[in-house]
C-alpha cells in the first residue's frame, strides 16, 4: 500500500533579528521539531533560524534544497519528493511569510498540481502588518513589489500608482531595496500630490519599529532616515 503523502508546511520566519517566539506561535516550533526536509532561500540563515527556534534540533539530519535566482524551474518538483515518500517538507522565506513576494510561490503551485496538502502557519507578513496599521483602505489594495531604479521611470510609476489609488479607491503598496529607501522617499515627495497620504512602515516587529502615515505635504516637513531599514511604503489619494 502506498504511503500517504506528507504535507508542505509554509513556515513563517521573523522580520529581523529578534527572538522567534516573541512573534511566532508555538505551533511553528512544533512543526520545525517534526520536519527534517526544507526548501529555503539561504541555507546559512535557515539553519540559524531553525536552531533559534529549536536548539535541540539535529542539524546534520536536515535535508535542505535552495530556491533562489539560480534555481532552475525544472529542479522544483524534486524538492517535493519527500512529500511523495510520506514525509512533510517545510518551506521558509528569508523574512516573513512564504509565497508572499517570495519565490516559494512556485513550489506551492507545484504542490497543488500533484495533490500535496499545503498548510500555512501563522506568522508576520510585513505587507499585511503595514496595511493594518496604515489607516488606509484594507478592502481594496495592491502590492506592486519593487519600483523602477531609474529616477525618471520611478517618478512616472509613482504618479501612475497615485492615479490608480484615486480612481479605484485602492491603497498602493510597494518596497525598495533597503539601501535605496531614502532615494525612493525623496522621489515620492517630489512626484506626489501634497494631499496624498503616505505610510512608511519600517522595521516592523523590531525595537526600532516606525509606522507613520502623513500627507506628502506633512512628510516634507518631517525627515526620516530609512537607510538599510526594511520598509513598506503605502500611498492613497482620496
Amino acid at each position: 500500500m502506498q504511503n500517504p503523502k506528507g504535507n508542505l508546511y509554509l513556515i513563517p520566519t521573523t522580520l529581523g533579528d529578534n527572538a522567534p517566539l516573541e512573534v511566532l506561535p508555538i505551533s511553528v516550533k512544533k512543526i520545525i521539531e517534526l520536519v527534517d526536509d526544507y526548501i529555503v532561500e539561504n541555507e546559512k540563515t535557515a539553519r540559524r533560524f531553525i536552531k533559534k527556534v529549536s536548539a535541540k534540533k539535529s542539524q546534520p539530519k536536515l535535508n535542505i534544497n535552495l530556491i533562489n535566482k539560480y534555481t532552475e524551474p525544472s529542479e522544483l518538483p524534486s524538492f517535493l519528493s519527500a512529500c511523495l515518500e510520506g514525509k512533510s517538507v517545510g518551506l521558509m522565506s528569508e523574512a516573513g511569510c512564504p509565497g508572499i513576494a517570495d519565490p516559494g510561490a512556485d513550489v506551492v503551485k507545484i504542490a497543488h498540481e500533484i495533490d500535496i496538502r499545503v498548510v500555512p502557519l501563522v506568522g508576520p507578513s510585513s505587507i499585511l502588518m503595514a496595511l493594518m496599521s496604515s489607516g488606509m483602505n484594507g478592502q481594496n489594495f495592491a502590492f506592486n513589489g519593487y519600483l523602477p531604479i531609474d529616477k525618471k521611470d520611478r517618478k512616472s510609476v509613482l504618479r501612475d500608482l497615485e492615479r490608480h489609488s484615486y480612481e479605484k479607491n485602492q491603497s498602493q503598496l510597494f518596497i525598495e531595496t533597503p539601501y535605496r529607501n531614502n532615494k525612493l522617499m525623496e522621489d515620492a515627495l517630489l512626484a506626489l500630490h501634497p494631499n496624498t497620504r503616505l505610510c512608511v512602515a519600517c522595521d516592523i516587529t523590531l525595537p526600532t519599529e516606525l509606522i507613520k502615515t502623513q500627507t506628502i505635504g506633512e512628510w516634507k516637513k518631517n525627515s526620516v532616515d530609512l537607510h538599510k531599514r526594511p520598509t513598506l511604503f503605502i500611498i492613497h489619494k482620496d
